[in-house]
């Protein structure tokens, strides 16, 4: 009895044995693989923070040299000139009208293709129609914008005499094709987070399919639908190629769509290509630019994140 139990309690003492330094060597795993993870994640916190603070420097340089107060407020923006003035509200006026045609383009178009896919669409047409649609999201934006420079220009011309050889109005219209994808995932996917029993329960009241989809689902969806509005209006904001190229660099406090006007992004760029040197007050004005194009598409995408959570449906 004494060696049968002696022979039961070594496997026990030899797994004891082998045990802990499994276990410690599974927990170095770990902590090297959270480590890693961890590194990964703070880079791209550090990277953030290094963008800011380049900003913030040579921004708090340029207010140095200009007032805020005509920065903010002028209507002429003439940096690069002999009469320098630096009034920022051309750019923005450019940035605005572009983002708000392609808008007009983007928001509608992109609402009811997500409407047809997740409502009407059947499910082998679905899977075969987003990915097509998710195309243009990958064509580069310089292509974008040569396409509005050689091929919708012309047409607007031959439609509208008076339109000039750069002008806002091809840029808006290309860039709302450009961002209609982002419109149409993102309205689908919330879309389709709207659980099947509002439908059915909307069939049995006696709805028909379009009363189901605008007047159910949609009002469901809300909040994901809004949210991929203002998250494509801060996209449209940032956009850089499509308006350098076909937009033009004449900074100027217009309505007309179909005038040469300058965005912020194109202004950037343009100086970023020239000789400007290192350290002038012409250099700091992107500074000033890019800072404030980033404020307003970061409170753009804290408007989008607070109308989620605040609108969100939790459906159980």
């Amino acid at each position: 009895m004494a060696i049968s139990k002696l022979e039961e309690t070594l496997p026990a003492a030899r797994q004891q044995e082998v045990r802990p330094p499994y276990g410690r060597r599974r927990r170095w795993n770990e902590l090297i693989i959270q480590a890693f993870l961890f590194v990964c994640a703070a880079v791209s916190i550090l990277t953030t923070l290094g963008i800011i603070l380049v900003l913030l420097q040579e921004t708090v340089l340029f207010f140095r040299q200009v007032s805020p107060l005509e920065f903010f407020t002028g209507t002429r923006w003439t940096p690069l000139f002999a009469s320098k003035r630096f009034g920022v509200l051309p750019l923005v006026n450019g940035t605005i009208l572009v983002a708000a045609g392609a808008m007009v383009v983007a928001l509608p178009l992109g609402v009811l293709a997500a409407i047809y896919m997740s409502e009407y669409a059947a499910e082998r047409t679905r899977r075969i129609l987003k990915p097509i649609l998710e195309v243009l999201a990958g064509i580069p934006t310089v292509v974008y914008g040569y396409f509005a420079l050689t091929f919708v220009t012309p047409i607007l011309k031959t439609l509208f005499p008076q339109t000039q050889a750069f002008n806002a109005a091809s840029a808006s219209l290309v860039m709302g094709f450009m961002i209609l994808p982002m419109v149409a995932s993102i309205s689908e996917d919330a879309l389709s987070a709207v659980p099947r029993s509002l439908r059915e329960a909307a069939y049995g009241l006696g709805a028909t399919k379009f009363e189901v989809a605008t007047q159910v689902v949609v009002p469901a969806a809300l909040s994901g639908i809004s949210a991929a509005f203002i998250l494509a209006i801060s996209r449209a904001i940032g956009e850089t190629m499509i308006v350098a190229i076909a937009a033009g660099q004449q900074p100027k406090l217009t309505l007309n769509p179909l005038q040469s006007i300058e965005t912020m992004t194109a202004y950037i760029v343009q100086v970023s290509l020239g000789d400007t040197p290192h350290g002038t007050i012409e250099y700091q004005t992107i500074f000033a630019v890019g800072s404030l194009l980033f404020v307003m598409t970061l409170v753009l995408n804290l408007v989008s994140h607070w109308i989620t959570r605040r609108y969100r449906e939790v459906y159980e």
